[in-house]
């Protein structure tokens, strides 16, 4: 019997070294991505003016026509408006009623140097945009000493102040209950008149698209990611060293700096700035818009303002139809009121679809966010990441060895507390942060 030689291997430990074959990786189904679906809507809007695409009950005419230009781009200029609100309430959570101050801010701003001075456009737009900055930092700096309802209160408050100033027309400022009409001598003939509705057109998609691009990169941002933790619990962000007030006023000022931008898109659609503008009720409208999109979506906001904008205009024309006369009393009162019919349909969201639209597509389509399990986050360190399970500071998570750059995982229900040496990490449920200790 002869043994086995260092070249021979018993079968039984030759069997036991053969790899076993791995199953086939299982290829899901790739996700389109965000960006480009947005520029594929893009293109196809900017081409909407040179179709003749009719939408009966939606648009008064084809797509080309001035009309059907002009409520296009009402839609897009109040979406954008909707944006800038989505970032101060369903991104930081601060639910204010004077938001169209600055909107005022922008329209206004920009009307009075355009009548009284000889500012070319952009000069007279900087200059307007600077005022309503600083009118949002001042504004902001007192209101968010306080929070919640007193909050709304305090906002409401600048904003009827601002609709008083605009309606008593000081020194024959602001035109008083009239407005102010959009003075064109300095104007490039290319935004004025209605033969000119296309380029108007163009200009207020191009603004939504900014305004977008900015609310997403903000809220993507340190800052964005630092203002919905105070949303969530404002103690916890204190006590890892984070001032909330500064973090929640430059929210406040940069959602007030777009509604100004918005603001002057609008006066040279609508070639005038009335006192309605800077009621707390054009906030509120605004508020709906969010609401019926789907509170904390950015095109949930879109969609929900687009929507709301036709209902409002083309029920106006609903309203005083024929249809509507003949109708019995009971029935023909609450038709020839827009704001009514607005009214139920609101309720009806509010009721059976609390995520909005956004939600109701969610669900439709099946892709439903799962439980609102723990959140993960991850922190790369030498020395291990200290955050508690409940939250609280102390509990210290697998140190690393030293020079090690292995990254520790943790999880907490709902926001990471680091070490005050540690940069600030925070996460909410479905959400994932990174963070790095500081050499």
């Amino acid at each position: 019997m002869t043994s086995p030689t260092s070249t021979e291997r018993p079968a039984a430990e030759r069997a036991a070294t053969v790899p076993e074959a791995s199953p086939a990786p299982v290829r899901g189904r790739r996700r389109v991505p965000g960006w480009l679906i947005g520029a594929v809507a893009v293109a196809v809007v900017a081409c909407l003016p040179l179709l003749n695409l009719p939408l009966p009950g939606v648009l008064p005419g084809p797509t080309y026509m001035p009309g059907s230009l002009h409520l296009m781009a009402l839609c897009m200029v109040f979406a954008a408006l909707a944006l800038s609100y989505h970032l101060l309430y369903g991104v930081a959570g601060m639910l204010s009623f004077g938001h169209a101050l600055y909107f005022a801010a922008g329209a206004y701003g920009l009307a009075v140097l355009l009548d009284r001075t000889d500012m070319p456009l952009l000069v007279a737009a900087a200059v307007a945009l600077g005022a309503a900055i600083l009118l949002a930092t001042v504004v902001g700096a007192v209101s968010l000493r306080v929070s919640g309802v007193s909050f709304a209160m305090v906002t409401l408050a600048f904003a009827q102040a601002g609709n008083v100033l605009a309606r008593r027309n000081p020194q024959g400022v602001t035109g008083g209950e009239e407005g102010i009409g959009l003075a064109t001598a300095n104007v490039p003939g290319a935004l004025v008149g209605v033969v000119n509705t296309r380029n108007m057109f163009w200009v207020a998609l191009a603004s939504l698209v900014v305004v977008y691009v900015v609310v997403t990169w903000v809220q993507r941002s340190r800052a964005g990611h630092v203002v919905e933790a105070t949303r969530e619990n404002e103690m916890r962000v204190r006590v890892i060293g984070q001032p909330p007030y500064l973090i929640r006023l430059l929210t406040f000022v940069i959602a007030g700096t777009l509604a100004a931008v918005v603001g002057m898109v609008y006066l040279l659609l609508q070639s005038q700035a009335v006192p309605t503008i800077t009621s707390a009720d054009f906030t509120i409208q605004a508020l709906i818009m969010v609401v019926l999109g789907g509170v904390g979506s950015r095109w949930g906001a879109v969609v929900g303002a687009v929507v709301y904008t036709l209902l409002d205009q083309r029920l106006s024309v609903l309203a005083g139809s024929d249809l509507v006369e003949s109708l019995p009393t009971i029935l023909h009162v609450p038709l020839s009121e827009p704001a009514f019919i607005l009214g139920v349909l609101f309720i009806l969201v509010v009721l059976f679809m609390p995520g909005g639209i956004a939600g109701g597509t969610r669900r439709l389509t099946g892709r439903r966010r799962g439980p609102a399990g723990p959140a993960t986050a991850s922190w790369m360190g030498r020395r291990g990441a200290v955050a508690g399970a409940d939250g609280a500071c102390g509990a210290r998570i697998g140190p690393a060895a030293a020079g090690d750059r292995a990254e520790t995982r943790w999880q907490l229900p709902r926001l990471v507390v680091a070490h005050p040496r540690a940069s600030f990490t925070w996460c909410t449920p479905g959400r994932s942060a990174r963070g790095r200790e500081p050499r």
